[in-house]
């Protein structure tokens, strides 16, 4: 009795809310869950007559299975999105799921580089390999533009307005958005660009496709994850990095150089501004010294 319901709400959730494929089947997934436990349970109530203690018992069955918290939270945001779908066709006449507690959530703070540890990962680079110059460009774009790896491995020529210091990136839920870009990070994509990419092999289809793997193929998230892992070692950073840390590492030092969330909000694609307060997170030594050093308080 579930699957019309599940079929409206793929429609809503691709046509309506413009979101990607991914997100769509995380949400769908969450709905599955639901109705999976409903099965078991032996409960044959539709979405119009479930409770608010049936869907409680839903996430305390989560919980039991061993779900992180960061779960038990991704699930209950599907549920509600699922609702509110429901009470926009009319399905239902009230929402059980306002009531539905998520678990609280400690933010993780990410791990991020300093610009010294940047420097010497970029500078751990062979540039005497053919693949050298282009992950100098790899990284350089990731560190002066903040972006996501399926944007950096999406990225087309067509989308660079270097002369105006300018990429345009593709991000999530197919949404467009401006960002600037460093003079390095210029420098050495038109490097790449003019001095190597022109002697690859180019597979039908992707010609315009920025960076692009010896088969002239566009690299996947693994590979960048690799070069990240390789340079890293190379560099002698110890910490637990991924090519997201230079997302991090991006925001983070927007932040702590003094710059206004919104701005960096709109260079990250975050549709929320909740979602770039996490970069606030300055280190204790920084924040003693500028009390010590502003404060009249703290002045001796």
């Amino acid at each position: 009795m579930w699957e019309p319901y599940k079929k409206g709400f793929k429609a809503y959730l691709q046509l309506e809310r413009s979101l990607s494929d991914n997100s769509v089947e995380a949400y769908l997934h969450d709905v599955d869950k639901l109705t999976q436990y409903l099965q078991l349970t032996n409960n044959h109530a539709g979405p119009e007559s479930l409770e608010l203690k049936v869907l409680q018992g839903f996430i305390q069955s989560v919980a039991e299975l061993g779900m992180t918290p960061t779960s038990q939270a991704r699930i209950i945001s599907g549920i509600r999105s699922f609702y509110k779908y429901c009470l926009i066709e009319q399905i239902v006449s009230a929402d059980p799921s306002a009531l539905l507690e998520a678990p609280k959530l400690k933010r993780a703070l990410p791990d991020f580089l300093s610009f010294e540890e940047i420097e010497k990962m970029i500078a751990a680079i062979d540039l005497s390999k053919p693949d050298g110059g282009r992950n100098k460009a790899i990284l350089e774009t990731m560190y002066s533009c903040g972006v996501r790896v399926s944007e950096l491995i999406g990225l087309k020529i067509s989308c660079l307005y270097l002369d105006v210091g300018f990429i345009r990136v593709i991000g999530k839920g197919n949404k467009e958005r401006l960002v600037p870009i460093g003079s390095d990070a210029i420098k050495y994509i038109n490097l790449y660009k003019d001095s190597i990419r022109v002697h690859q092999p180019l597979k039908e289809g992707y010609q315009d496709i920025l960076f692009l793997n010896k088969h002239g193929r566009p690299l996947s998230r693994i590979m960048i994850f690799y070069i990240i892992k390789d340079l890293a070692k190379k560099a002698g950073i110890t910490k637990s990095i991924s090519p997201h840390t230079f997302r991090h590492s991006f925001a983070t030092h927007l932040v702590e150089g003094g710059a206004d969330l919104r701005a960096v909000q709109e260079m990250l694609g975050h549709e929320s501004i909740t979602t770039t307060e996490i970069y606030t997170h300055l280190d204790r030594d920084y924040l003693r010294s500028t009390l010590n050093e502003y404060h009249p308080a703290f002045k001796k």
